[in-house]
């Protein structure tokens, strides 16, 4: 769509015309339109009273009353599927703890000077004198050719004025791939600590927007060179170093986890098993120990980095909902190349079928992505021998139907044929139950299953 065709702006700035304002369409809406990129946001900048422009809008579009935020002087209005944000045209003022600006009235170059990167403070005039006319007064147009990140201001004072502008620099150069001009990369490093102003919440925000980007590891490497990472996410820095020991040597933990998260980001959009390939070895540097003879050892990584992330999460504010699932896939990632290791009976993949559950195809997404080793031959071995692990889970699969796999005698049926109240060994004997089936000592009915609870009811106790 062209700005001529664009029936919002058209109506946005007849309007304008009408009550003798003068509006421009700035920031993140003109920068998509030269990439060709969609967006579900638009900013506009009223030079004079932002609110009284926005009520007017919604009065002409006949829209519910805009929400206000009077101390900053924007209001924000909702029209069809897109949420148009308007501001008057401002120039700000930081004190040093704090991100909250002080606002004063200024003039459009003022409000653009104060934007966080060139390439977001360009504009589009919506009046009729000067409709689609672009206002650029630091470049930015030239540093979008050139795929260039760089500030409108001396970069430490941009990013001294709101910190959170790191983390946006780097979001942006993952997700458009550009890169972070010299002198403005020099000032996020310098000016790194500030970020600890921030909530952490909206750090956790643009973290996830990092790891969305097609390939998250260019995210990570950047924060990593401005020192970002170590403030807001020491765990995975703790991953990077090869040790040699004795002539043995084991791979940098961080370069693979980089590797294994651009490896599922090529199969799978979905922000918790991106997020479960970031955590999936992050125990490694707590287990590390030289076996003599043997070579370097994690035991118990997974299992331990399961047990890690409840804190991770609560410290990072990362969606609690999220949390069982990346558990349950970092303490089960190392289960199906472990099939492949030695002969297994159906039990060993029943077993794995159980314990997946519906979460199956996204485990074995992560195991593909985690088989990253240099050697060409080795990796083709053990994808060969992956392959065949996936292709005995289906067989088992649809021979024993694990997946959705339930005890056949349930916990009120344990409790009547036993005489037992609610209790753990009521639990006790479900669990036995189960076992059972997963060993393949009985079939996965009913009629099995509650034959063998008499013949064991009274032999299993509790401690």
């Amino acid at each position: 769509m062209t700005l001529q065709d664009n029936t919002i702006l058209r109506t946005i700035g007849a309007l304008a015309d009408q009550q003798q304002f003068e509006i421009y369409v700035v920031g993140g809406f003109v920068r998509d339109f030269f990439l060709k990129r969609d967006r579900s946001e638009m900013d506009f900048v009223i030079v004079g009273d932002g609110i009284k422009f926005t009520e007017l809008l919604a009065k002409h579009l006949h829209l519910p009353k805009p929400a206000v935020y009077r101390n900053f002087g924007t209001a924000m209005l909702k029209w069809d599927d897109m949420q148009l944000e308007f501001v008057g045209a401002r120039k700000e003022s930081y004190r040093g703890d704090s991100r909250k600006p002080s606002v004063e009235p200024a003039d459009l170059p003022a409000d653009l000077s104060r934007r966080d990167f060139t390439i977001n403070a360009m504009a589009f005039g919506l009046n009729a004198e000067n409709y689609g006319a672009l206002v650029d007064p630091f470049d930015g147009m030239k540093d979008l050719q050139a795929k260039l990140l760089r500030t409108p201001l001396e970069p430490r004072t941009t990013f001294s004025d709101d910190p959170l502008r790191l983390m946006r620099g780097i979001r942006f150069a993952a997700q458009l791939d550009f890169k972070i001009e010299e002198n403005t990369f020099s000032g996020m490093r310098e000016m790194r600590e500030r970020l600890r102003i921030i909530s952490q919440e909206r750090i956790t925000d643009e973290l996830l927007k990092i790891l969305a980007a097609s390939k998250p590891s260019s995210g990570f490497r950047l924060l990593d060179d401005t020192g970002v990472l170590a403030i807001i996410f020491p765990e995975f820095v703790a991953l990077k170093g090869v040790e040699e020991y004795k002539g043995y040597f084991h791979k940098d933990v961080f370069n693979h986890t980089l590797m294994v998260m651009d490896n599922v980001a090529a199969m799978s959009d979905k922000a918790p098993l991106r997020l479960a390939a970031v955590f999936h070895d992050i125990a490694k540097p707590r287990t590390k120990a030289f076996i003599p003879g043997k070579g370097w050892s994690f035991h118990g990584h997974e299992d331990i980095g399961a047990r890690m992330l409840p804190a991770i999460f609560t410290r990072m504010r990362l969606p609690n909902d999220w949390l069982k699932y990346v558990q349950k896939l970092t303490r089960l990632h190392l289960r199906p190349i472990a099939l492949t290791e030695e002969e297994c009976t159906d039990s060993a993949y029943r077993r794995l079928l159980f314990q997946a559950g519906e979460d199956l195809e996204d485990l074995l997404m992560l195991c593909r992505a985690d088989i990253t080793s240099g050697n060409a031959k080795r990796r083709e071995r053990h994808l060969a021998n992956f392959d065949f692990v996936v292709k005995r889970l289906n067989e088992v699969e649809e021979k024993d139907r694990m997946r959705a796999f339930q005890s056949p005698v349930r916990g009120d049926e344990i409790m009547q044929v036993c005489g037992l109240t609610p209790g753990p060994l009521v639990g006790k004997l479900k669990s036995a139950i189960e076992d059972a089936i997963l060993d393949g000592q009985i079939p996965n009915e009913h009629a099995a299953a509650l034959a063998y609870l008499l013949a064991i009811k009274d032999s299993v106790s509790l401690p």
